[in-house]
């Protein structure tokens, strides 16, 4: 049988976001629908079914193995910047945790059709909420049928005297707070898209596509390019141009329109290399310019963390079941036979939120940059500054020191609303050569002083907290330890800089804006139903739309921009003037 080689619709890149608009597009038997992903399947993945399995993936052939340019500001060093290389993508290489935000978030992006209570509604939507006994629920937050199977984490030993301790520091305990997004300083616990032992990812939503005629997925099948043409009406995106895994490139006509998903760093890739973007970029690529989008690659923004690693009594974390390397294959075995044990979820613990308005009123760049009704970093009153979690066992970015044998565990803490603006820009034309990608992190000086702070009020939790101040034998770096408790917010700055690493939540890369709102926003890639600017049959859906990153995780927000995205096509479909009109007159392929 002949390649198929024309579709209803293409989604370019099967990660989090494309799975849900290519899936709900393909429940209409009458739309045909192909999705081009570079990986495999993650559903053939064992370190990605099991969630505790993640740190097996970093560096291999299923994660991108992007790295940031040297970050001035974070002690020149390169960045591992993690993305999940299969279908599914980083929702199969991820830390599983479902954090919401507040819907203030999403009300800040100011744009029709994406206000908080529209995209908790898309996100409740993906979800299949699995309770616990223990875990008090607040039903009206959850969904319980979508495809995504979600449930609350039981802690170690450690991560519940960091819970007491955090109470007993003025974070008042509510256990579902990450999930209404009601709570702006306070501790709880958070959902994980685990089941039964195994991770849930978004190629869940693709399950069964083999046996439908009108579903196709290409694997290891890499985009290159967008071909545009030139009608009467203006430009048209009409095909995509993609390399197979055996070097051949082929060619997929879209009969009504392309869905770029390939995610924050190479979403705008694919657009820069089809001619879309800033002129003056492409220019030094000596690549044509069909449409002058300057805010294509612009608008970077990510979390930063910050991890404090603590050495602590034996019994209270699951080191034990990862050193000595017997245990580790026991571990393992557990899962393959049972399903159960560390493997089977992921070792964070407990978590909170805080406002940090009181302890930064000593701070003059505070102070002056405090505006009538925002904080100064952009936050209502209903806004975390930070997000504190603990890990169960020692785990962290490869910047830590070895522990391997002792039992230990790290404060974690994230900073939200990050005023630093990175950007994505092309290494070359060529579709395998990794973009550039500058974070730009600590640029801004209200960063550095609001993650610094926040790494030491941690700090504070974990000495001073009643529950795990006598548990502590040693801290990293050494310096950092109860006799030092009181170190001044200067003397933590350095540890900060060589210690911020990624949290993975990239966004903003092809920014969405209100169509009211375009002509005079110059950053804006695609209005508020994500059509790129000057192009026709070209829409953007996964996380580069972010304008503003919500004060969470990325993981369920990019199940509700799939979500919405495809109510958005579905809705415009709707419209006969939406289908693409048959075309005639003079045209040209650029």
């Amino acid at each position: 049988m002949a390649e198929k080689m024309e579709f209803d619709y293409i989604v370019c890149g099967g990660g989090t976001s494309g799975c849900v608009v290519a899936s709900r597009l393909a429940e209409d038997s009458n739309i045909s629908v192909l999705v081009i992903e570079a990986g495999e399947n993650c559903l053939d993945v064992v370190g990605s079914q099991m969630s505790g399995g993640m740190l097996q993936l970093l560096g291999g052939p299923h994660d991108w193995n992007f790295f940031s340019t040297p970050q001035t500001h974070a002690a020149d060093r390169e960045i591992s910047l993690t993305r999940g290389r299969f279908l599914g993508g980083s929702s199969g290489l991820n830390g599983t945790l479902c954090i919401r935000g507040t819907k203030q978030d999403y009300d800040d992006w100011d744009v029709p059709g994406w206000s908080g209570e529209e995209m908790f509604a898309a996100m409740k939507k993906a979800e299949n909420f699995r309770g616990k006994d223990w875990f008090e629920v607040k039903k009206d937050a959850h969904g319980f049928d979508g495809p995504v199977n979600v449930e609350p984490h039981d802690l170690a030993p450690i991560s519940e005297r960091i819970m007491e301790s955090l109470q007993d520091q003025g974070f008042p305990l509510d256990h579902d707070m990450f999930s209404t997004g009601e709570r702006a300083h306070g501790c709880g616990h958070a959902p994980r898209t685990v089941y039964n032992g195994l991770r849930t990812t978004a190629a869940e939503y693709t399950r069964g596509w083999e046996h439908k005629t009108n579903f196709t997925i290409l694997f290891k099948t890499q985009v290159s390019k967008v071909n545009l043409t030139r009608t009467e009406t203006g430009l048209q995106a009409t095909s995509v141009e993609a390399i197979t895994s055996d070097g051949e490139t082929k060619t997929y006509t879209a009969r009504h329109e392309i869905i770029l998903s390939a995610g924050t760093y190479c979403t705008p890739a694919i657009l820069l290399r089809s001619g879309i973007g800033p002129k003056v970029e492409l220019v030094k690529h000596n690549s044509p310019c069909h449409v002058d989008l300057p805010g294509v690659g612009q608008n970077l923004q990510d979390h930063l963390i910050v991890f404090v690693p603590y050495e602590v009594l034996p019994g209270l974390t699951y080191d034990n079941k990862l050193y000595p390397e017997e245990a580790l294959k026991a571990t393992y075995e557990e899962w393959v036979t049972k399903k159960t044990g560390l493997l089977s979820t992921f070792p964070f613990g407990a978590f909170a939120y805080a406002r940090l308005d009181d302890r930064l009123q000593d701070s003059k760049d505070w102070q002056q940059a405090k505006t009538a009704d925002r904080d100064p970093m952009g936050q209502t009153k209903s806004q975390p500054h930070i997000e504190f979690r603990n890990t169960e066992c020692c785990v962290g970015p490869r910047e830590l020191p070895p522990a391997s044998g002792k039992n230990a565990f790290a404060m974690v803490t994230e900073l939200f609303s990050p005023h630093s603006r990175g950007s994505v820009t092309l290494s070359s034309t060529d579709p395998f050569a990794a973009p550039v990608i500058d974070h730009n992190y600590l640029s801004h000086p209200l960063d550095l002083l609001v993650l610094t702070e926040g790494v030491r009020l941690g700090n504070e939790i974990v000495m001073q907290g009643k529950a795990t101040r006598d548990l502590i034998l040693n801290s990293y770096p050494s310096e950092l330890t109860q006799h030092h408790l009181h170190k001044t917010r200067e003397e933590w700055i350095p540890f900060v800089c060589r210690g911020a690493t990624t949290c993975y939540h990239p966004v903003g890369t092809c920014k969405m804006a209100s169509a009211a709102s375009l002509a005079d926003d110059p950053a804006a890639v695609v209005d508020e139903r994500l059509r790129v600017r000057g192009v026709r049959g070209l829409r953007v859906a996964d996380c580069s739309i972010i304008p503003k990153i919500p004060n969470g995780h990325t993981c369920m927000p990019a199940y509700g921009i799939g979500e919405r995205g495809v109510e958005i096509l579905r809705d415009d479909l709707k419209d006969a003037g939406t289908r693409r009109e048959a075309r005639s007159g003079k045209e040209e392929r650029l």
